[in-house]
């Protein structure tokens, strides 16, 4: 099982470190990420929890917010942000910094300890919350390509025939007739068809005699069934649509 770990200084990254452990739980599964504040359990040695989870992990994540580098901690040896990255290098894991916001800059080599210095020549990610959709495609597709083994993780969570942003429709049940399910999208189907209702809603009395035509849609998806169905319906929508803990 290929793992992710997030590395994130408190005060400086959790906010982004807690952004991206949710979008890869929700694209490859909860137990690909390792979040320390997350992933270790009451109980368990917050040390060698750490430093085991780094070792057998299949790439770093770096969260570098804008004061970062500046941090008095990464000046000690002791200190778990920097022993975490040092131990991923030590190992021969990819760590890839991950610049939180437009206005962070990528590492200088003259601001880095002296065990860290490779980690400004490694090529960066970006994340900023005003391109957030498109930074998350985009995070997902590198680290996919970084380490593809998560193509099958994706496959467990998804199915084999779903796609990231994708949209996977099942039908079941007894239903007669039309059934229709969707999200976000647009157009009619054929029959009585209201909406955006605001108020009390009258469709008549009596019989209603509709002229039908082909069903017409547009947007993330949707199921239309017509005729008798004797299963059940479900509709599961992907990811985003766009690309673009204490003593830490």
């Amino acid at each position: 099982m290929p793992m992710i770990f997030i590395n994130y200084r408190t005060g400086d990254g959790e906010h982004l470190a807690t952004i991206l452990d949710r979008e890869l739980s929700h694209r490859f599964g909860p137990e690909v990420s390792f979040r320390a504040s997350k992933s270790i359990r009451p109980g368990q040695q917050f040390g060698p929890e750490l430093l085991h989870a780094v070792r057998r992990s299949s790439v770093l994540l770096a969260v570098i917010g804008p004061g970062w580098a500046a941090h008095p901690g990464l000046r000690r040896e002791d200190d778990w942000v920097r022993r975490e990255i040092g131990e991923a290098l030590a190992c021969g894991i990819p760590v890839v910094p991950v610049l939180s916001g437009r206005r962070t800059e990528r590492l200088n080599r003259d601001d880095l300890p002296e065990s860290l210095t490779q980690l400004a020549e490694n090529q960066y990610l970006r994340y900023d919350n005003q391109n957030a959709e498109a930074d998350l495609r985009q995070i997902v597709a590198e680290l996919t390509a970084l380490v593809p083994d998560l193509s099958a993780a994706q496959q467990r969570q998804y199915g084999t025939d779903a796609e990231p942003g994708g949209v996977r429709n099942q039908v079941s049940g007894g239903s007669e007739g039309p059934v229709f399910q969707g999200r976000d999208f647009t157009g009619d189907i054929g029959g009585t068809v209201i909406k955006n209702s605001s108020g009390p809603i009258h469709a008549g009395k009596g019989d209603q005699h509709n002229h039908h035509h082909a069903p017409n849609f547009s947007g993330d998806g949707g199921t239309y069934v017509a005729g008798d169905n004797h299963g059940g319906v479900r509709h599961r929508f992907g990811g985003g649509r766009r690309l673009e803990d204490e003593g830490r």
